[in-house]
């Protein structure tokens, strides 16, 4: 995602009611963003969210089954897995 600082290539325009364009406001400023910030972060991970989603593979039975084998076997440790199971989560910090 560009950066508040990223040079701006292209404009957006977008016409809202005065109700949604006040909530976007209030909320922009619980966070300290402008409101193209806040708007173009909100927009952005949209956007990655409903790609993401958008992932589909298709397997035949024979794939499939051993496809499932393989998630529901139990995980080897490993160093690295273990350093990162260690890793307290960004969100309890």
């Amino acid at each position: 995602m560009a950066t508040d600082s990223a040079p701006r290539e292209t404009t957006i325009n977008l016409r809202a009611p005065s109700a949604q364009r006040a909530l976007i406001d209030q909320a922009a400023q619980a966070q300290g963003k402008s409101r193209t910030v806040f708007m173009l972060e909100a927009a952005y991970e949209k956007a990655q969210e409903v790609l993401l989603d958008r992932t589909v593979f298709a397997l035949d039975a024979k794939r499939f089954a051993r496809f499932t084998r393989i998630l529901s076997a139990p995980v080897k440790s490993n160093a690295a897995l273990n350093r990162l199971l260690s890793k307290r989560p960004p969100w309890e910090a």
